[in-house]
């Protein structure tokens, strides 16, 4: 499935950021507790739906970008939600799991899973 492109992890299932708490597309996500730095939050929260990482590769330690979320009525403060970029090295296979569905998806398809943030992932993701 478009071998030439860059595919992206999506999850179908209950989001930290859904304020309806209603399930909804969304990346693999984790509320940052006491991880020591948040590239572990990010290798943690991957590893949570994937299992093993052994085959994943994460590009540098800093995120490659944020989104600040407004979150419902009963918490005033809003949240910073960062991305990190990691690749999928040496296997065509995962055992995904803990959620209700996944896809992978182009660039443009993901554009169409969030089309209020496409701006900021047409930013983001660059190819």
């Amino acid at each position: 499935r478009a071998l030439d492109r860059r595919l992206y992890l999506l999850l179908y299932g209950n989001s930290n950021a859904a304020p309806s708490r209603k399930p909804v597309w969304h990346f693999p996500e984790k509320v940052y507790d006491s991880e020591e730095t948040l590239r572990k939050c990010a290798e943690s929260a991957l590893a949570f739906v994937l299992g093993d990482l052994s085959h994943t590769y994460f590009v540098g330690n800093a995120p490659m970008g944020h989104m600040v979320i407004q979150q419902m009525e009963n918490v005033p403060e809003p949240s910073k939600r960062f991305f990190f970029k990691s690749q999928v090295i040496d296997t065509n296979k995962f055992d995904i799991q803990k959620c209700e569905d996944f896809v992978w998806v182009t660039k443009n398809e993901l554009l169409e899973y969030f089309p209020e943030q496409a701006e900021f992932f047409k930013k983001l993701i660059i190819s």
